[in-house]
Protein backbone atom coordinates (compact mmCIF):
# COMPACT_ATOMS: atom_id res chain seq x y z
CA UNK A 1 0.00 0.00 0.00
CA UNK A 2 1.32 3.46 -0.87
CA UNK A 3 0.35 7.01 -0.03
CA UNK A 4 -0.69 9.52 -2.67
CA UNK A 5 2.95 10.60 -2.83
CA UNK A 6 3.89 7.02 -3.71
CA UNK A 7 5.51 6.26 -0.35
CA UNK A 8 4.81 3.05 1.54
CA UNK A 9 2.61 3.40 4.61
CA UNK A 10 2.05 1.13 7.57
CA UNK A 11 -0.75 -1.33 6.91
CA UNK A 12 -3.24 -1.40 9.78
CA UNK A 13 -0.63 -0.06 12.20
CA UNK A 14 0.37 -2.94 14.44
CA UNK A 15 3.09 -1.74 16.80
CA UNK A 16 3.74 -5.23 18.15
CA UNK A 17 4.29 -6.67 14.67
CA UNK A 18 6.55 -3.80 13.66
CA UNK A 19 8.63 -4.23 16.83
CA UNK A 20 8.87 -7.95 16.15
CA UNK A 21 10.15 -7.50 12.59
CA UNK A 22 12.46 -4.65 13.67
CA UNK A 23 14.02 -6.96 16.27
CA UNK A 24 14.52 -9.54 13.52
CA UNK A 25 16.23 -6.94 11.30
CA UNK A 26 18.46 -5.89 14.21
CA UNK A 27 19.40 -9.54 14.73
CA UNK A 28 20.26 -9.86 11.03
CA UNK A 29 22.38 -6.68 11.19
CA UNK A 30 24.27 -7.96 14.23
CA UNK A 31 25.06 -11.27 12.51
CA UNK A 32 26.45 -9.43 9.49
CA UNK A 33 28.43 -6.94 11.59
CA UNK A 34 29.92 -9.83 13.60
CA UNK A 35 30.74 -11.63 10.32
CA UNK A 36 28.66 -14.63 11.41
CA UNK A 37 27.70 -15.35 7.81
CA UNK A 38 26.84 -19.02 8.32
CA UNK A 39 24.33 -18.06 11.03
CA UNK A 40 23.04 -15.27 8.76
CA UNK A 41 22.35 -17.82 6.00
CA UNK A 42 20.04 -19.68 8.36
CA UNK A 43 17.69 -16.66 8.26
CA UNK A 44 16.74 -17.36 4.62
CA UNK A 45 14.09 -19.57 3.03
CA UNK A 46 15.06 -22.08 0.34
CA UNK A 47 13.21 -19.99 -2.26
CA UNK A 48 14.84 -16.70 -1.23
CA UNK A 49 15.98 -13.89 -3.48
CA UNK A 50 18.58 -11.22 -2.57
CA UNK A 51 18.86 -8.28 -5.00
CA UNK A 52 21.06 -5.18 -5.13
CA UNK A 53 20.28 -3.11 -8.25
CA UNK A 54 22.86 -0.82 -9.84
CA UNK A 55 23.08 2.75 -8.58
CA UNK A 56 21.93 4.20 -11.92
CA UNK A 57 18.81 2.02 -12.05
CA UNK A 58 17.55 1.47 -8.49
CA UNK A 59 14.20 0.16 -9.77
CA UNK A 60 16.01 -2.34 -11.97
CA UNK A 61 14.43 -5.73 -12.54
CA UNK A 62 17.00 -8.56 -12.45
CA UNK A 63 15.00 -10.35 -15.18
CA UNK A 64 15.66 -7.48 -17.62
CA UNK A 65 18.35 -5.20 -16.20
CA UNK A 66 21.93 -5.47 -15.04
CA UNK A 67 22.13 -5.59 -11.23
CA UNK A 68 25.03 -5.82 -8.78
CA UNK A 69 23.58 -8.84 -7.00
CA UNK A 70 20.79 -11.27 -7.88
CA UNK A 71 21.23 -14.29 -5.64
CA UNK A 72 19.00 -17.26 -5.02
CA UNK A 73 19.81 -19.51 -2.04
CA UNK A 74 22.44 -21.48 -4.00
CA UNK A 75 24.36 -18.34 -5.06
CA UNK A 76 23.94 -16.86 -1.60
CA UNK A 77 25.52 -19.95 -0.03
CA UNK A 78 28.39 -19.79 -2.53
CA UNK A 79 28.89 -16.08 -1.74
CA UNK A 80 29.16 -16.87 1.98
CA UNK A 81 31.62 -19.72 1.37
CA UNK A 82 33.80 -17.38 -0.72
CA UNK A 83 33.59 -14.52 1.79
CA UNK A 84 34.54 -16.87 4.62
CA UNK A 85 37.62 -18.05 2.73
CA UNK A 86 40.89 -16.36 1.88
CA UNK A 87 39.83 -16.35 -1.80
CA UNK A 88 37.78 -13.18 -1.30
CA UNK A 89 40.82 -10.90 -1.59
CA UNK A 90 38.75 -7.73 -1.18
CA UNK A 91 37.54 -9.06 2.16
CA UNK A 92 40.60 -10.71 3.63
CA UNK A 93 41.05 -9.61 6.29
CA UNK A 94 37.38 -8.82 6.69
CA UNK A 95 36.03 -5.30 6.62
CA UNK A 96 34.55 -3.98 9.81
CA UNK A 97 30.95 -2.90 9.35
CA UNK A 98 28.25 -1.27 11.41
CA UNK A 99 24.64 -1.33 10.26
CA UNK A 100 21.84 1.04 11.20
CA UNK A 101 18.21 0.23 10.40
CA UNK A 102 15.47 2.83 10.72
CA UNK A 103 12.06 3.94 9.44
CA UNK A 104 10.78 0.38 9.30
CA UNK A 105 7.25 0.19 7.93
CA UNK A 106 5.07 -2.85 7.44
CA UNK A 107 3.56 -2.43 3.98
CA UNK A 108 1.61 -5.66 3.60
CA UNK A 109 0.53 -8.65 5.65
CA UNK A 110 -0.68 -11.70 3.79
CA UNK A 111 -1.10 -14.82 5.90
CA UNK A 112 2.31 -15.71 7.30
CA UNK A 113 4.16 -13.30 4.98
CA UNK A 114 4.97 -9.71 5.91
CA UNK A 115 6.36 -7.13 3.48
CA UNK A 116 8.27 -4.18 4.87
CA UNK A 117 10.51 -1.34 3.89
CA UNK A 118 13.08 0.65 5.80
CA UNK A 119 16.20 2.77 5.61
CA UNK A 120 19.64 1.24 5.99
CA UNK A 121 23.06 2.72 6.55
CA UNK A 122 26.12 0.47 6.47
CA UNK A 123 29.49 1.89 7.44
CA UNK A 124 32.38 -0.14 6.07
CA UNK A 125 35.85 0.39 7.55
CA UNK A 126 38.74 -1.10 5.62
CA UNK A 127 42.40 -0.19 5.19
CA UNK A 128 42.05 3.20 6.88
CA UNK A 129 39.03 4.25 4.86
CA UNK A 130 35.40 4.54 5.98
CA UNK A 131 32.69 4.25 3.34
CA UNK A 132 28.97 4.76 3.99
CA UNK A 133 26.43 2.75 2.00
CA UNK A 134 22.99 4.34 2.22
CA UNK A 135 20.03 2.32 1.00
CA UNK A 136 16.32 1.72 1.12
CA UNK A 137 15.67 -1.87 2.05
CA UNK A 138 12.75 -4.07 1.10
CA UNK A 139 11.96 -7.40 2.73
CA UNK A 140 9.41 -10.15 2.52
CA UNK A 141 9.54 -12.16 5.73
CA UNK A 142 7.86 -15.49 6.31
CA UNK A 143 6.72 -16.49 9.79
CA UNK A 144 7.76 -20.08 10.47
CA UNK A 145 7.58 -22.32 13.50
CA UNK A 146 11.12 -21.24 14.37
CA UNK A 147 10.58 -17.50 13.91
CA UNK A 148 11.03 -15.24 10.89
CA UNK A 149 12.78 -16.19 7.65
CA UNK A 150 13.76 -13.92 4.77
CA UNK A 151 12.02 -14.78 1.51
CA UNK A 152 13.07 -11.61 -0.33
CA UNK A 153 15.69 -8.96 0.44
CA UNK A 154 16.41 -5.96 -1.77
CA UNK A 155 18.83 -3.11 -1.08
CA UNK A 156 18.44 -0.06 -3.32
CA UNK A 157 21.55 2.07 -2.89
CA UNK A 158 21.06 5.84 -2.70
CA UNK A 159 24.55 6.44 -4.07
CA UNK A 160 25.15 8.06 -7.43
CA UNK A 161 28.17 5.84 -8.03
CA UNK A 162 30.47 3.43 -6.24
CA UNK A 163 33.63 5.41 -7.12
CA UNK A 164 35.03 5.77 -3.62
CA UNK A 165 33.51 2.48 -2.50
CA UNK A 166 34.97 0.25 -5.17
CA UNK A 167 33.12 -3.02 -5.62
CA UNK A 168 30.29 -4.19 -3.41
CA UNK A 169 32.31 -6.91 -1.71
CA UNK A 170 30.40 -6.88 1.60
CA UNK A 171 26.87 -8.06 2.16
CA UNK A 172 24.79 -4.92 2.40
Amino acid sequence: MTSQAGNPVDVGFDAALRMEVEDFLYQEAALLDEWRLDDWLELFTDDTRYVVPTTDLPDGDPQQDLVFIDDDIIRLRARVVRLNSRHAHREYPWSRTRRFISNVRVTDVSGDEVSLTGSCLVYRVRMGQTDPYVARCYYKLLRTGGGWKIRYRRMELDLEALDSHGAVSIIL
